[in-house]
Parts: C-alpha cells; structure tokens; sequence
C-alpha cells in the first residue's frame, strides 16, 4: 500500500496532466474532509484530451474501495470485477488511508498463489 496522490481542488484537465506528468504517477484521487470523492486517471485525461473541463465533471465518483485488512488476492479480484487498476484503501469510518495499484500487486505476484491467475 501506498500514500496516495490527493487533490483538494477542482482543477482544469490542462493542471491535472501537468501534476501527473511532473509527478510521474497515473492518477489522482479527490478528496473532500478525508473522503475520496472521485479519481481521475491517465485515460481519463486522454478520453477528454482538448476539452475544457474540471476534473470533477470526468472523474470516476462511482470509487470502488478496499480495507486494508483484505488480502492481495481479494484486492486483485475486486480490480478483475470492476476492471480498474487501482483501489483507494478505506478503514472502517470510510477515510482514505492509502492505495494500492495493479502495479503494487505485480510487484508482490511472488507472494500470490501458483494458481490464482488460472481459475
């Protein structure tokens, strides 16, 4: 799991591509009072490539979370579910605590069942 990169404020499209660019990651949550409201991704950015927007009107609101005390199988079935790359990782009152990325799970595949990729 890792610290997330969190927005607070409703930017242009133009300023998020900077961020993520300068900053080397692929997307970004938005959050109000310690709840993520949305996340907006690379594709995101590239499906609305030239339009002038907020992220708030093309950020995914619908985020599929996880808890931490979920096992990296568990994680990886609800990114295979819901087809995304990425979960927000929420305790129990529902605050963002980190985030865990295909990538995070592709870096620990040794630690995952022989199996689990063939069922």
């Amino acid at each position: 799991m890792k610290d997330p990169f969190i927005i607070d404020k409703d930017i242009d499209l133009i300023d998020a591509a900077k961020i993520m660019s300068s900053k080397g990651i692929h997307s970004m949550l938005f959050v109000e009072k310690s709840k993520a409201r949305g996340i907006i991704t690379e594709s995101d950015l590239l499906k609305n490539f030239g339009k002038h927007r907020k992220i708030s009107q093309i950020m995914s609101k619908n985020i599929i979370t996880v808890f931490p005390e979920k096992t990296v199988e568990e994680a990886l079935v609800l990114m295979k579910e819901n087809k995304v790359k990425q979960l927000p990782v929420v305790d129990k009152k529902k605050q963002l605590v980190g985030t865990v990325s295909m990538t995070d799970i592709a870096a620990n595949v040794d630690k995952l069942e022989g199996d689990f990729f063939f069922n």
